[in-house]
């Protein structure tokens, strides 16, 4: 399969899991919008043309918050996108707390191309707590959630300017 072919395989593969997913937002928007965000600002905004990368952007959530198993995107997509799957990927068996400073810890361990996904996230993420927060949080709390993602990325820097600097700009929106 050719990259493109595999970009676009993930993309409807990711479809496919959280086909039945929303955010948290006002609007309840469909949850794939997320992923498929993470993907544009990757190869959009951020020049990464690199289908592993992309692929693991459009999965990343799968392993956390679907029924995917590890296995089957190695399967569907090759050892190395089930690598950085589960690098970006949360122990759900943790409580939120921990979770949120074991992403902190684990930032600065995994490879390039996983903080590339993670930078993506978290551009995401600010851009839709600023736009569009979930329903019932406080300026407090989307504050919160700013300087959070923040301490993450600062773990990563020095990965990629470009994508650094739009984190940056997206952070510069802090309610």
């Amino acid at each position: 399969m050719n990259d493109a072919a595999l970009v676009l395989h993930a993309a409807l593969f990711a479809a496919h899991k959280h086909r039945d997913q929303r955010r948290k937002d006002e609007a309840a928007s469909p949850y794939i919008n997320h992923p498929l965000s993470l993907a544009s600002v990757l190869a959009v905004e951020g020049g990464i043309t690199d289908a592993a990368t992309l692929c693991a952007a459009l999965l990343h959530d799968t392993i956390e918050d679907t029924d995917t198993a590890g296995d089957e995107i190695e399967r569907e997509f090759g050892s190395e996108v089930r690598r950085l799957v589960e690098q970006v990927t949360d122990d759900k068996s943790l409580p939120k707390a921990q979770r949120k400073l074991a992403q902190i810890e684990h930032a600065a361990h995994i490879d390039q191309k996983a903080k590339r996904v993670k930078l993506a996230d978290k551009i995401c993420n600010l851009r839709d707590v600023a736009l569009a927060p979930p329903v019932g949080w406080s300026v407090e709390r989307r504050r919160e959630y700013f300087d959070w993602a923040r301490l993450v990325i600062d773990r990563l820097r020095g990965i990629d300017a470009r994508l650094e600097a739009i984190f940056d700009k997206a952070y510069a929106a802090r309610p």
